[in-house]
């Protein structure tokens, strides 16, 4: 791995960077210009518009296109790496069925105002994503998926009911960061619910959460964006199947 890297956009180490973004203001010359300056003090210069679009009267899309001179130090780069084997479904299978001795419970859901099942389907249903079979697949998995715009009461509840070893919660909507808000609110509700040795594994995913929060949010294990049904199932099996909670 290299030391240091520079951004690629027409030659190697060039620093060309394009990014985008909305201002308040209408597509105009004034509008170009406070983009450029924008991005001037995010560190692009030179600077160039190279697509606005008007949105409504009063906003504007901007894409600029520019050189920085920063550099990226990838051995410095956090991230969370994996700390689980990825498992086939009949090992999957065989780990549940060896270390439980019956179906392991998972409970999924959209929280709050979330309408947007996508990611909560592709984990749970068994058509599933990218190829692989959702969790419903799973001989040793019992899924119950809850759908959308499920209160935070009514999801400990079902969780309860169906004794659950697992709640996986699925946020897309960020506004307000309201997905961080849901996610916090539904932990404590669980820990408040459940003793700790009986409080079911917490997991959320979605596309703006940091997979290095779930300490911070209360939960378990946190799963960002292109997160496979397969992923998940490995996860579960370590994690509750395999004694490593």
């Amino acid at each position: 791995m290299k030391d240091v890297v520079r951004p690629y956009g027409d030659t190697t180490g060039d620093g060309m960077v394009q990014v985008s973004f909305t201002l308040p203001l209408p597509a105009d010359k004034r509008g170009e210009g406070a983009a450029v300056q924008l991005a001037g003090k995010m560190g692009i210069d030179p600077a160039m518009v190279v697509h606005a679009r008007p949105i409504g009267e009063a906003h504007t899309f901007f894409v600029v296109y520019g050189r920085v001179n920063h550099l990226v130090e990838p051995g410095k780069v956090v991230v969370a790496e994996r700390d689980f084997p990825l498992l086939s479904p009949k090992d999957v299978n065989a780990a549940v069925r060896g270390r439980l001795r019956r179906k392991l419970v998972v409970v999924g859901a959209c929280i709050g105002t979330d309408a947007h099942t996508v990611g909560i389907d592709a984990i749970l249903n068994v058509k599933g994503i990218a190829g692989e079979k959702g969790l419903e697949y799973y001989r040793e998995l019992r899924v119950v998926n809850l759908g959308a715009q499920v209160a935070v009461a009514e999801l400990v509840a079902q969780a309860t009911a169906e004794k659950a070893d697992a709640v996986l919660v699925s946020q897309v909507v960020t506004q307000r960061d309201a997905h961080l808000h849901n996610t916090r609110a539904m932990s404590a509700a669980f820990r408040e619910a459940f003793p700790p040795a009986r409080r079911p594994l917490l997991v959320v995913g979605g596309p703006r959460f940091d997979e290095l929060m779930a300490g911070e949010l209360g939960v378990d294990r946190i799963f960002g964006r292109g997160t496979t049904p397969r992923e998940v199932a490995s996860y579960l099996a370590h994690a509750i199947a395999g004694g490593n909670r």
